[in-house]
């Protein structure tokens, strides 16, 4: 498994970048040829599920999740939420940390995935296109775009 960790702090609310973190289908607008369908009804918990399918026609596949652990921040508490990845290409989980105060947050992203039918050799490299790519998602997401 490729262990991918992202840290960002940034001048908002935490209760703000939570919003924007658990915004399942603003995950899809991030990453590019992915689109997020969230599969349960609302509102965001424990037991929401949803899938990001990335590809292009049949070289595409589903990345289905499961919010396993959901605990937003509040009152000087931080904000975990807890993600299990259960494809057949994807596995794994992610966790999303948030926290700070009202003007100062900092949110921590870790995930630990598995690509199907990537040696394990690979891991490495898997790891340095993982941090870029949720890097890059992240920046959108607080961004608010």
């Amino acid at each position: 498994m490729s262990l991918i960790r992202v840290e960002r702090t940034v001048p908002l609310a935490p209760e703000e970048v939570w919003l924007r973190l658990t915004d399942w289908p603003a995950h899809g607008r991030q990453v590019p040829l992915t689109r997020t369908r969230v599969l349960t009804p609302g509102p965001n918990g424990a037991g929401t599920r949803f899938t990001a399918r990335t590809g292009i026609g049949r070289l595409s596949f589903d990345d289905p999740m499961e919010v396993v652990h959901w605990e937003p921040p509040s009152a000087g508490r931080p904000g975990v939420c807890r993600l299990e990845k259960s494809g057949r290409v994807v596995r794994g989980w992610a966790r999303i940390e948030v926290t700070g105060t009202v003007g100062l947050c900092r949110v921590r992203w870790t995930e630990e995935l598995t690509l199907r039918g990537v040696p394990r050799a690979l891991d490495p490299v898997l790891a340095a296109t993982g941090r870029a790519l949720f890097g890059r998602a992240l920046d959108g997401l607080l961004r608010g775009r």
